[in-house]
């Protein structure tokens, strides 16, 4: 939409994993100097733990994207609520194997048997589990024994555990102390601070194809950070909206006031609003509403935040209509050509 208008090749802030734009900031270049030392032992667990948006998944896309020589033979798993026999088919199913409808044993020798020719033919099989802290200490467990799994002296299995903070409490617990002394490397991906989070936004506006058009004021980087408290996932969703409203009010500069009109638009929607603003922006009870209230300070803002909201609205129903006549046109325009 806004691509065309700044001269961009592709949207530089999608919110799609996408290892092209991938940024090496001092954590992000650390987590993936883990991942590389792991591969190079060949055995035990990695673990890179994260908050949401914070890029493990592209961290591991580019990872992958490093190994395409046909060395690996790599399976990815997304895990779900699962238990340990849902896990261990799905990890079966990520190798390709036909796991449904057999017993647990029946799956653990196919498996066993498929990396074993793997490893014989030369290939390191390789797990990718995602979204790990949705596995149960039993799925864990699993996990565990198939490290068990070995040809000779070599292992027929690595595995790469991605997941959320909680993750980690999940790997103290009792249980989990084998898995623990299996684990030769883990790190935790935290947010990137304000000198990064600028590196970030003008990396992916280069990789996109960026010359210069629309420009940031220092002050908008500044308000940009604050906002998203560094985290990949937030900037990608601002930054994202910030170029619309400058496509929109056809802005080749945007500064810290075009970013505060932005942030003050999504925090009008209903999912960037927290719940305490929601609960306050509730409507009185039918026996409140009956009686006469005093007028108040707390009145006083709340029809002030109303106020605003209906500001807020009209600036996006003002901003929608070019953005409405322009898709039109277009439509109109190419019928008009067919």
């Amino acid at each position: 939409m806004y691509e065309s208008y700044y001269h961009l090749r592709d949207k530089p802030f999608q919110l799609n994993p996408d290892p092209r734009f991938f940024f090496a900031s001092r954590g992000h270049k650390r987590a993936f100097a883990y991942l590389e030392y792991g591969l190079s032992l060949g055995e035990g667990f990695i673990v890179i733990t994260g908050d949401v948006g914070a890029g493990k998944t592209t961290l591991a896309k580019s990872l992958l994207r490093k190994l395409e020589n046909g060395q690996y033979l790599i399976a990815q798993l997304v895990s779900t609520q699962l238990d340990a026999d849902d896990a261990l088919r799905s990890i079966a199913s990520a190798f390709g194997l036909q796991a449904e409808g057999t017993t647990k044993s029946a799956v653990l020798k196919s498996l066993e048997d498929y990396l074993r020719v793997a490893v014989r033919q030369g290939q390191r099989p390789l797990l990718i589990v995602d979204e790990a802290q949705n596995l149960n200490h039993r799925a864990v467990e699993e996990l565990r024994m198939l490290s068990n799994f070995h040809e000779g002296d070599k292992p027929l299995l690595q595995s790469f555990l991605l997941g959320q903070p909680e993750f980690r409490d999940t790997l103290q617990s009792p249980e989990m102390l084998q898995l623990r002394q299996r684990v030769i490397a883990s790190y935790h991906l935290g947010p990137l601070d304000r000198a990064e989070t600028t590196q970030y936004i003008l990396h992916r506006l280069k990789t996109a194809g960026w010359q210069g058009s629309p420009s940031f004021s220092e002050d908008a980087f500044d308000i940009i950070f604050q906002f998203t408290n560094g985290v990949p996932r937030r900037i990608n969703t601002l930054c994202d909206r910030i170029l619309l409203f400058g496509f929109l009010e056809e802005r080749p500069h945007l500064d810290s006031a075009a970013v505060h009109e932005v942030i003050s638009d999504l925090q009008q929607e209903v999912h960037h609003q927290q719940p305490q603003d929601r609960e306050a922006a509730a409507p009185a009870t039918r026996e409140s509403a009956a009686l006469p209230q005093p007028h108040s300070a707390a009145d006083s803002a709340l029809v002030e935040g109303m106020d605003a909201r209906l500001e807020a609205i009209e600036r996006s129903i003002t901003r929608l209509i070019p953005l409405v006549r322009k898709v039109l046109y277009a439509i109109t325009t190419g019928k008009e050509h067919e």
